[in-house]
């Protein structure tokens, strides 16, 4: 299939933050059904993130308080140049702390010649005393299209579901020249206390949910910016199985990310959800193009209104 002008193998893409950015985990990844493998996110300094404990498996989801940690885009020679000889899609997920770092990850990364770069804009402004990048209209826009201007790849802009108003979010970034959406990152924040020790499990005390819990969040948000943007969304958040990747994609995605359900079913549920995916569409006798947007159709509660 095609997104972007480049050829998938299928719809499913491994999300970032995930399993690293080394070249054979990710190509392991690819070969075990992924489409599309992204990267860890790159940040524009060395970060070691938060202290221990990090992540938290709740059993319907994940809590997570990682922290973004990061080599910085100066100090991955030796992870680039076994990527350069790759033999499949990548995706790179860059961040920063305000246009600027943006800006320089960006123009670094893109002459290392990965199919797309996707730009988290869940991250502090720390020109905007620490409002997210993608809860404010103005600032999505900035970013996104300061990114532009300085990459060749397609830009696929990350958001969060912290947004008030997602859809107006993505249709910012969209007007900003971003070629592609992808929603949704983490939900939360959150929390989780241990009434044994009478404090929070977290180090950093609150976390990022992610997991089937937040399916229905991330469900309704690319339904919201599907009625927006007409460019292609990447629909994520809780997909463990084929019929949730049927889900998303009637919700508006053209392609649908795996993060925690790597940990739930292993690599290969990649595989999985595609075997998954197709048995649901051969038994239905339709297609991923009929499906894509279907709940947007006028349903029969509606019909028998009127």
């Amino acid at each position: 299939m095609k997104f972007l002008g480049k050829n998938l193998n299928n719809p499913l893409v491994l999300a970032s933050g995930v399993l690293g950015n080394n070249k054979e985990i990710l190509e392991r990844v690819h070969k075990n059904g992924c489409g599309l493998v992204t990267m860890k996110s790159i940040g524009p300094a060395p970060r070691d993130g938060h202290k221990n404990p990090t992540v938290i498996d709740l059993g319907h989801g994940m809590i997570n308080a990682v922290g973004l940690p990061t080599p910085g885009y100066a100090h991955m020679e030796e992870e680039w140049k076994a990527l350069e000889k790759r033999n499949f899609p990548l995706n790179a997920s860059i961040y920063g702390g305000s246009v600027k770092e943006y800006q320089a990850v960006a123009q670094f990364v893109t002459a290392k010649n990965p199919d797309f770069i996707e730009i988290n804009i869940s991250c502090p402004n720390s020109e905007e005393h620490g409002m997210i990048f993608g809860v404010n209209e103005k600032s999505a826009f900035d970013v996104v299209a300061a990114v532009k201007k300085v990459i060749d790849q397609p830009l696929i802009a990350k958001l969060t579901p912290q947004a008030p108003d997602i859809a107006k979010i993505a249709k910012a970034c969209e007007d900003a020249g971003a070629d592609a959406i992808c929603a949704i990152n983490t939900a939360g924040p959150g929390m989780v206390i241990d009434i044994e020790a009478q404090m929070p499990i977290l180090a950093f005390k609150k976390g990022g949910l992610s997991g089937p819990m937040i399916k229905p969040i991330a469900i309704r948000c690319v339904y919201d910016i599907y009625k927006a943007v007409s460019i292609p969304i990447i629909g994520l958040g809780g997909v463990t199985t084929g019929e949730d990747a049927v889900e998303m994609i009637m919700a508006g995605a053209s392609l649908v990310g795996i993060g925690s359900g790597v940990r739930y079913r292993g690599i290969n549920i990649f595989n999985q959800v595609n075997q998954e995916l197709n048995s649901w569409l051969t038994t239905h006798g339709t297609t991923l193009d009929k499906i894509r947007g279907a709940a947007h159709k006028t349903n029969c509660f509606q019909e028998s209104a009127q």
